[in-house]
């Protein structure tokens, strides 16, 4: 199999280490909108750099990974899938919902796959506690609680290109709260703090955020994110059920330390960012990619996934900005 790589940044290159390495994979194409690091990375895996986005669709490419920038992601998506070419791509796939939905309307109608990279539902901590939903464990489910802390905050210059911290960050907590407990989002109130570093007022984002999600079966669930944690890198959630209660991410390197006399220690060598977290979890979803490619199983996370998780932030921004609960039928693809 032949896969071309559209973008040798920080993820990217984790993505083309892995696949270089794929017994399925034979080859490798990188570009990059750089092309001396995307030569660079080629000459390290000892693949193949093309000088641009043109040649992954004419040098005979099976599947096309894409990590670009977030702009080119719809566009990419579209042309990969014109081109008949089964596609994953890192999310989100347009930071609105025109764009997304064009690029969803394209996939369709090429009768294509697009697999995009939530790589939360490849961490076994995230399966068991699915499992231990849909197995009756918990019994009725009432609450959850999910978290994303970054350790450092993301570049000045990133922030207006993310899309805001519901749709960059928070997305995730969103998908895998719909994977994990098989319910959709019903209605959302969110709200958010922007203390901290000057850059996040400058770019009309949150360095802290919190949402209140009400699932369809009455489920309450809160999410919060926090674009800089000094302790460390920390991703968890908490499901409580009558019958018991289980914790995701609660292990020696969660940044979190007890206050109690018999608490344990705090963690020796906490997370530092999402690839020391999910390092595995990325792998395990470019190998269900390369099985889906070789038509062996499903594809796991589909772009209507993508659109459901993204019409959750929509709705948590609108909210933000009305300052009101917002029903997330609400958010449709047309303008507010």
């Amino acid at each position: 199999m032949r896969i071309g790589l559209i973008g040798a940044g920080r993820i990217g290159t984790f993505h083309a280490a892995t696949l270089s390495r794929h017994r399925d994979v034979g080859s490798l194409i990188v570009t990059d909108v750089d092309r001396g690091r995307a030569q660079e990375l080629a000459d390290r895996l000892g693949e193949t750099a093309a000088p641009g986005v043109d040649e992954i669709f004419t040098w005979g490419v099976d599947a096309v990974v894409i990590t670009a920038a977030t702009a080119a992601h719809a566009e990419l998506i579209g042309r990969a899938a014109r081109s008949g070419l089964p596609v994953f791509c890192e999310k989100p796939i347009a930071l609105d919902l025109p764009g997304t939905l064009h690029a969803l309307a394209e996939v369709d109608a090429a009768g294509t796959e697009l697999q995009m990279g939530f790589q939360r539902r490849f961490d076994p901590g995230y399966a068991a506690a699915r499992e231990a939903v849909r197995s009756g464990r918990l019994g009725r489910l009432h609450s959850v609680r999910a978290l994303t802390a970054d350790q450092a905050p993301p570049p000045a210059g990133y922030l207006p290109l993310s899309g805001g911290i519901y749709r960059d960050c928070l997305i995730h907590d969103f998908d895998v709260l719909r994977w994990v407990t098989g319910q959709e989002v019903a209605e959302v109130y969110a709200t958010g703090s922007d203390t901290g570093p000057a850059m996040f007022r400058e770019a009309e984002d949150y360095a802290a955020a919190a949402a209140v999600l009400i699932l369809e079966d009455g489920t309450l669930a809160t999410a919060t994110a926090a674009r800089q944690n000094g302790a460390g890198y920390d991703v968890r959630m908490e499901l409580a059920g009558e019958l018991d209660t289980v914790a995701v991410g609660l292990d020696d390197r969660t940044p979190i330390a007890s206050t109690e006399p018999a608490g344990p220690p705090p963690a020796d060598k906490p997370y530092t960012g999402f690839l020391d977290r999910f390092g595995p979890a990325y792998e395990a979803e470019l190998t269900a990619f390369v099985e889906v490619v070789r038509g062996e199983r499903a594809n796991p996370c589909d772009g209507r996934d993508a659109l459901q998780a993204l019409r959750i932030a929509e709705a948590c921004e609108l909210s933000r900005q009305e300052r009101r609960p917002v029903n997330v039928g609400e958010i449709t693809g047309a303008p507010h």
